[in-house]
């Protein structure tokens, strides 16, 4: 195996099959509630439009980061990986107001769990813009400390609970079931913390480019519960289906994921130039900012 995979995040090593188990055995984390999220939450019927303001936050895990296995090499910095998605919607951002800064503490190899309770050190690897806390934590002192100044606000946080799917039946219902939870309860942490705040979620999608038809039900079950986690906080949520794996028959599909990931080349699902510059195209779309702003 190659030395440089030490570094590379834990849940996007290259594997066929997988780490789901451990992810089923981990209990589920529900975290304590927060004064007024339940009335802030009642409000919205639909996901909150902000324009661009001061700061745009970006959270999550390596796909936040804009992590890629050709870039890893002893001494890497995070200056070496500023071709991610937070890089390219930045960047977009900046047409529509150009003195916004970007914070991003995306943490390779994160995980709802970790986000919320720390314990984890982002894979040995050093962070864009670095905090002590746990992320979760760090994100909400930001955001209180910053109050109508943050927006958007970008999540990214799924692969490091349920990658890659190779449960079935009862024990995959289980482990997404899990994840809904713990990310339904982040979500309103965060909206309880940025009430005006246009806050855009990745949508999941299917990496397994070698056996998409038998992953894919379990896929979009994952994505389904972003919806409705990200619906009920008044979110809106980044189409990476649309993005990444594409239309088309399976042989089509596949030669755009071998296109936009490294799955094919190096068995690792962490997105190519081309396949950031999708993500960050669909949460343009998602965000809207280029019919309102």
């Amino acid at each position: 195996m190659r030395s440089d995979l030490r570094l590379i995040p834990r849940h996007r090593r290259p594997t066929r099959r997988s780490v789901l188990g451990a992810a089923i055995a981990v209990l589920i984390f529900v975290l304590g509630a927060v004064p007024g999220t339940a009335s802030i939450l009642r409000h919205f019927s639909q996901p909150v439009y902000q324009s661009p303001q001061m700061y745009y936050l970006a959270l999550g895990d390596s796909m936040t980061y804009g992590f890629q296995p050709t870039k890893v090499r002893p001494g890497a910095r995070p200056s070496d990986f500023k071709t991610g998605y937070v890089d390219v919607f930045g960047a977009e951002l900046r047409r529509l107001s150009p003195n916004i800064e970007v914070i991003n503490y995306g943490c390779p190899g994160e995980s709802t769990v970790t986000f919320a309770r720390g314990g984890w050190n982002c894979d040995g690897i050093k962070l864009h813009d670095a905090y002590r806390r746990p992320q979760l934590k760090a994100a909400v002192s930001f955001l209180r400390a910053h109050p109508g100044q943050v927006s958007p606000i970008t999540v990214t946080l799924w692969g490091g609970d349920l990658a890659p799917l190779s449960a079935k039946g009862k024990r995959a219902r289980s482990a997404i079931a899990s994840f809904a939870s713990r990310f339904k309860v982040i979500l309103a942490q965060l909206r309880a913390a940025a009430p005006s705040a246009e806050i855009i979620v990745t949508g999941a999608w299917n990496p397994e480019a070698d056996r998409l038809q038998q992953v894919e039900p379990l896929y979009r079950s994952v994505d389904a519960a972003i919806a409705r986690a990200a619906a009920a906080s008044g979110d809106r949520v980044a189409n990476m289906f649309g993005a990444l794996d594409g239309a088309g028959n399976v042989k089509a599909r596949q030669a755009r994921l071998c296109r936009l990931t490294f799955y094919c080349s190096k068995g690792d699902p962490h997105p190519t130039d081309a396949g950031y510059r999708a993500m960050a195209n669909a949460f343009m779309t998602a965000s809207g900012y280029s019919r309102k702003s």
